[in-house]
């Protein structure tokens, strides 16, 4: 089983047997390879057409629906963890979605691209214009991403809504960053409860 390099990485963080809510699951790889190799269940939300039916297709149960939309519809508790991986920088109601999270599940995993990476803030003081990389493939004009943060910025926000931040990791390249994350980590993990 190859999984990218992120989604290798949420896998890992997923004990076997767990009841999964993917939010924004796209093509339901992760949830495929959770059912399939860790005797996971669960959902996934998605809102793409193409990736509704990409996921249906690897056999993963999945809601079209907008995430903005809110998760009432999810009981308290009603799984073990919820995956949110690359779209809360996307959302208008982010901190809605996050207290969701704790609120439907036990734990959660967010991801998001660490802005603060120094190849970002370097393509803003040198080029002077917002940057694109391989986390953020997007001009500012087509960008889905309307909300940018950093490891710190995220770290607020947990904070402030009395969110603990169980474990991190930080990534850039598929290889896990430990010296100064926010500044050499592209991509950020963690694992909230």
């Amino acid at each position: 089983m190859k999984l990218r390099d992120d989604l290798q990485l949420i896998y890992d963080w997923i004990p076997a047997g767990s009841h999964v809510l993917d939010l924004g699951c796209g093509d339901g790889e992760l949830l495929a390879a959770l059912m399939r190799h860790k005797n996971c269940s669960g959902y996934g939300i998605e809102i793409d057409p193409a990736g509704v039916q990409a996921a249906i297709g690897r056999g993963v149960n999945v809601i079209q629906a907008d995430l903005e939309q809110g998760l009432s519809a999810f009981d308290d508790h009603s799984f073990d963890l919820i995956v949110l991986s690359q779209t809360i920088q996307a959302m208008q109601n982010t901190e809605t979605i996050l207290r969701d999270l704790t609120r439907i599940a036990g734990q959660a995993i967010v991801s998001f691209p660490n802005f603060g990476y120094w190849k970002n803030r370097l393509q803003i003081a040198l080029g002077g214009h917002m940057p694109v990389s391989e986390r953020m493939p997007y001009q500012w004009y087509n960008t889905p991403n309307i909300h940018w943060c950093t490891l710190q910025d995220f770290d607020a926000l947990c904070a402030k809504n009395r969110i603990r931040v169980l474990e991190r990791a930080v990534m850039t390249a598929g290889r896990r960053v430990s010296i100064l994350p926010n500044l050499l980590g592209s991509l950020a993990f963690y694992r909230v409860g």
